[in-house]
């Protein structure tokens, strides 16, 4: 497993990370054999949400009742979560965001606790709230860390300019940024390579260059969904809809010897920004292998031809 140092950070982390959003309904068995078989692959680094699981905190809790973490496990597992989306019972009015000082303290203290821990390693604010006022984001992120309640701060799903307003105030470093990002669905990629083509689609930057900006100021990206074909449509991985694509992933994964998630996987972790793959998989078969794909080597040729067969113009 490749790991690397958060920037900003003293915190060592894998280049794939194990998301837990979907374990609300897991046996405490199913939960322990999907993390350990992420541990043993060496992914010590779980994504957790504060909405994730239907009710508040509900995953969240459901993790920390099946590890039981000792505290030389607790010291050995980084733990992000996020907050910032508030759910509500109408579900044709909600849910909204809210990024207030009281809001994000609560959440924190109802993750602490549902986490059974002192601290956490990393908070992202979730999906961005239009009506943040970064002041408060700023005064909630230094008592914070200065309660030792939270060791690092990040954003999830945020434009350069969102982040350039927080970082206008908060003093800590913006550590991490989670997008959604696969092979097929790669909007913060694909217009670099179709830069100022008049009536390409591909040539409109969805992504407001948040990969380079990200790159520029050591915020690492996160990508989540990786094996998504779009939002939540299903997966592209043998998918009679991607037939090109797969038949390359099927190539490459026969040359190399590993499973063809392993393949999306490392189209991901081969880009020199040194992203972290988010799985959102609770099947441990592949999980372990997907973890394959952390060092594995393609080359330009064969990431580009990734990029072309998924459908994306190279020029």
């Amino acid at each position: 497993m490749k790991t690397f140092t958060l920037p900003g950070t003293e915190i060592v982390v894998p280049n794939v990370v194990l998301g837990l959003m979907r374990i609300a309904e897991k046996s405490d068995d199913q939960i322990r054999e999907l993390v350990r078989t992420a541990r043993d692959a060496g992914i010590d680094f779980v994504d957790h949400a504060d909405v994730y699981g239907g009710a508040m905190h509900e995953c969240e809790r459901r993790f920390a009742e099946a590890m039981a973490l000792s505290p030389s496990e607790r010291e050995a597992t980084t733990i992000q979560t996020k907050c910032g989306i508030v759910p509500t019972d109408d579900d044709a009015n909600g849910p909204y965001f809210d990024f207030s000082y009281e809001r994000i303290m609560a959440s924190v203290e109802g993750s602490l606790r549902a986490l059974g821990t002192d601290y956490l390693d990393i908070l992202l604010l979730h999906r961005p709230d239009a009506l943040v006022e970064p002041e408060e984001v700023a005064r909630a992120f230094d008592d914070l860390a200065e309660a030792g309640k939270v060791r690092a701060f990040g954003v999830s799903n945020h434009t350069p300019a969102q982040i350039e307003l927080l970082r206008r105030w908060v003093r800590q470093p913006i550590v991490a940024n989670q997008v959604q990002l696969s092979i097929t669905h790669a909007p913060i990629v694909a217009p670099g390579t179709a830069m100022n083509m008049a009536g390409l689609d591909q040539s409109l930057d969805r992504g407001l260059g948040v990969l380079d900006y990200c790159r520029l100021h050591d915020i690492t990206i996160q990508a989540w969904s990786p094996f998504q074909a779009g939002f939540f449509t299903g997966t592209f991985l043998d998918s009679p809809d991607h037939p090109e694509l797969n038949a390359v992933i099927d190539r490459l994964a026969g040359k190399y010897d590993v499973p063809p998630i392993a393949i999306a996987t490392a189209w991901i972790t081969r880009h020199p920004a040194h992203m972290q793959v988010v799985l959102g998989t609770t099947t441990p078969d592949r999980v372990a292998g997907a973890a394959q794909g952390s060092d594995l080597p393609l080359t330009r040729a064969e990431w580009y031809e990734l990029f072309r067969a998924a459908g994306h113009l190279v020029p």
